[in-house]
């Protein structure tokens, strides 16, 4: 199995989620995408980040958005629910791709995203087809980003605005492993900003703008401890489905923002 993939695998993940809502009260006939945050916004500042890069993004009801590396699906859900916008999802683990898509179905989603099996490296569009595109939080377990942001160009129609929100190497030395996306450095391909800038240029992107939300993300996880030691867990989130190291990778994560061995960085982008 793909070492990224395997890294990811839980098994019956649905199941999972729907048994953890239903012991937190939660009926699935009533289920909204803000119920999901906890589990599907697996991203560092959970749906606001998300909501702050859909307000960038320029979205409107007829905007077709391509997700990289969609995962659960938390981010298509925000946005197609908040703007009306379609969105369609791929990413390289098949067990996500079903979650997502039954996830969308609960929260009556299934007609406004789509979540489909796919490489990032070697997307399947033979025309520019989107819109607008975004990727949270995915490349830092891709070595090639020339050709993710190469596929993405292709897919996106001329002036089609790319949004990348993801974490970044950062000047305080090797990362600590384990991480939420990687057990060890054989899966994480971190690049520096000026890395990231030159890659997003390269593929023939215009920065439009950069954001470096460190500080903000570190002041994210403090609020996220202080809500935790006073209200305990939301019922459901994917840490609890990560194993034995869930708690070990969230704890190096905060070390790493702290330490500046990482940082989270957002480019909106503009196709040439």
């Amino acid at each position: 199995m793909n070492a990224v993939v395997d890294h990811y695998a839980i098994g019956d993940l649905a199941s999972k989620i729907a048994a953890a809502l239903q012991a937190g009260g939660k009926s699935l006939d009533k289920i909204e995408t803000e119920d999901l945050a906890s589990v599907d916004e697996f991203h560092v500042r959970g749906r606001a980040a998300t909501l702050e890069l859909g307000a960038r993004m320029g979205l409107a009801p007829q905007t077709h958005v391509l997700d990289v590396g969609s995962g659960l699906g938390g981010p298509a859900r925000t946005l197609a629910s908040t703007y009306g916008c379609k969105v369609t999802g791929v990413d390289l683990s098949p067990e996500f791709c079903e979650a997502a898509n039954t996830l969308s179905s609960w929260v009556g989603l299934a007609d406004r995203t789509m979540f489909v099996e796919g490489d990032a490296t070697a997307l399947d569009v033979a025309h520019p087809t989107f819109d607008a595109a975004m990727t949270l939080h995915a490349c830092m377990n891709i070595a090639a980003k020339d050709k993710v942001y190469a596929c993405v160009r292709k897919a996106l129609k001329p002036g089609g605005i790319f949004a990348v929100y993801d974490i970044l190497q950062g000047e305080g030395g090797e990362v600590l492993y384990p991480v939420p996306w990687a057990r060890d450095a054989a899966i994480s391909h971190l690049v520096t900003t000026e890395k990231m800038r030159a890659l997003l240029q390269g593929a023939g992107f215009e920065i439009l703008s950069e954001d470096d939300s460190t500080e903000a993300s570190e002041a994210w996880f403090k609020r996220a401890a202080a809500k935790l030691s006073d209200s305990g867990r939301p019922p459901v989130n994917l840490r609890q489905f990560m194993g034995e190291d869930g708690a070990r990778m969230t704890q190096n994560q905060v070390r790493n923002l702290g330490d500046r061995r990482i940082r989270t960085v957002t480019f909106i982008c503009r196709r040439l």
